[in-house]
């Protein structure tokens, strides 16, 4: 996914290459903030810019046009859940330390990373359905968390803490399940305070919305749900 742009600054000295992944890395960051507030069609390449300290030519310069520039920035917010979920190291807890982590993690990084749900919702509602994801390289990106509770799903049942069998969720069940209820917890939060009373990310009712989730997600899989 990077442009001839990128491979040949990669390949400058080590200075000048820090120099560009911070300047490429700060055009992201605006570049999320901005279209996440106004999606592709309402967000401005001028806006990226003053959110930094670049120039517009770098913006080009590094992504080409506003709608790469959009793609790039939707992808590294993919990639940024993906590495969180990577560096938890769930093959060194017990499958049910590893999932309760996992379920937390996610909340969390969606919770603080509000920008990241609204950029979703944004490309579900182009023409077409998220365009913009249809590369190899990306769905292997996210294609990790499936290959990572297959793995967590796999230790769970062989110690017997999980459930097994045709009716037993697969690995994309629960990435599923966890992440809607972790996206809706932040996307729907101000209709859901609005017309039911509770605050599902501040307030009185966090705590016990953490926990439904947490507790929903498990007793999707254990083997022993009431244990």
């Amino acid at each position: 996914m990077t442009t001839d742009h990128d491979a040949g600054q990669a390949g400058g000295p080590g200075p000048a290459r820090r120099d560009a992944e911070r300047t490429r890395a700060a055009i992201l960051d605006a570049a999320i903030e901005e279209f996440s507030e106004r999606g592709l069609l309402g967000g401005r390449v001028d806006a990226v810019v003053e959110r930094t300290s670049t120039v517009k030519r770098m913006v080009y310069y590094y992504f080409g046009s506003k709608e790469r520039l959009y793609q790039a920035a939707l992808i590294e917010s993919y990639r940024r859940i993906r590495q969180t979920e990577g560096a938890l190291r769930l093959a060194d807890l017990d499958p049910e330390t590893a999932l309760r982590a996992l379920v937390r993690a996610t909340l969390a990084h969606q919770e603080n990373n509000a920008a990241f749900v609204r950029l979703v919702m944004f490309e579900n509602t182009l023409a077409g359905g998220a365009i913009h994801l249809m590369d190899d390289e990306v769905r292997a990106l996210n294609h990790s968390v499936v290959l990572l509770l297959e793995d967590l799903l796999a230790r769970g049942r062989d110690a017997g803490v999980f459930r097994s069998g045709a009716d037993a969720p697969t690995a994309l069940d629960l990435h599923q399940v966890i992440s809607s209820m972790a996206f809706f917890r932040v996307s729907n939060r101000a209709t859901f305070r609005e017309l039911f009373g509770r605050d599902m990310v501040e307030g009185a009712e966090r705590d016990h919305v953490l926990e439904l989730i947490e507790t929903t997600v498990l007793r999707l899989v254990l083997a022993d749900p009431a244990a």
